[in-house]
Parts: structure tokens; C-alpha cells; sequence
């Protein structure tokens, strides 16, 4: 399938917020700190992050915005330990098991849109999670 520049179809959300799990995908260029650091130059890849992740065991590697204050606190840009209270609390049903995080700068355009993309999907598809929190640094 050829790059499209057609709208994103609405998707009505199937569920009430405190009966949803969210997973969260991150173009703010997150990853565990024991995880490979993405290519400066531009990176289509991801890295799996797992449900049950410490907000201190992750970091960013990007040079393209100012992730100052994402170093200090991750949640700025992957609020894991936001929804977690979110979810302890009843306002959303639960974390997914699987996040995603990846460098949102890339001139593979075509790449991103017909491989990286829906590798991404699926995955997020085949998690536990009902909708995705998508954060940007």
C-alpha cells in the first residue's frame, strides 16, 4: 500500500475509561536504561517496554527537543506512575502489560508508515490493552 496523507479514521472507544486498559506509545524517545539507545541520526526501531516497568529503569535518548525535564521525571513524557494511580483510583481500568517507545524523528517516512508502524500495532494489538496513550516529547 502506497503513503497516504488521508485522515485517520475516528474510532468511537469501545468502553467506559474505568473499564479500559491503556498502554502507552512514546515518540519521546523512551527506553529502559539497560535497552540499546536509539540512532541519533534517525531510528525506526522500538523498543518493548514492559507493563510492570519502574519509571527509574527508563531514560531518553533523543536530541531533538529539550528532555530536560523528562530526565528529572519520566512521567513528563511516559506517565506510567500517572496511570497507575489513575487506575489505583478507579478513573481508568487498569495498565496494559506492553508499551512502546520510539524516537519520533526519522526522514524513512516510508518505512515508519508501512512496516515500523503496523509492527507497532500489532503488538500493542496482541497486549492486554484496550486503548493507547500516545505522548510526545
Amino acid at each position: 500500500m502506497p503513503m497516504s496523507r488521508r485522515c485517520i479514521p475516528y474510532t468511537p472507544r469501545r468502553h467506559e475509561l474505568s473499564e479500559t486498559t491503556f498502554a502507552l506509545v512514546s515518540t519521546a524517545g523512551v527506553h529502559l536504561r539497560d535497552q540499546e539507545p536509539y540512532d541519533l541520526a534517525g531510528d525506526n526501531s522500538w523498543r518493548l517496554i514492559p507493563g510492570d516497568v519502574q519509571s527509574s529503569q527508563l531514560m531518553v535518548t533523543h536530541e531533538h527537543y529539550n528532555h530536560s525535564h523528562a530526565d528529572q521525571d519520566i512521567n513528563c513524557v511516559f506517565p506510567i506512575d500517572r496511570l497507575r494511580e489513575m487506575a489505583a483510583e478507579g478513573v481508568i481500568g487498569g495498565v496494559g502489560d506492553k508499551h512502546l517507545g520510539f524516537m519520533g524523528y526519522s526522514q524513512k517516512l516510508r518505512d515508519l508508515y508501512e512496516r515500523a508502524a503496523p509492527e507497532m500495532a500489532k503488538i500493542i494489538e496482541r497486549s492486554q490493552a484496550d486503548a493507547v496513550l500516545l505522548t510526545a516529547g
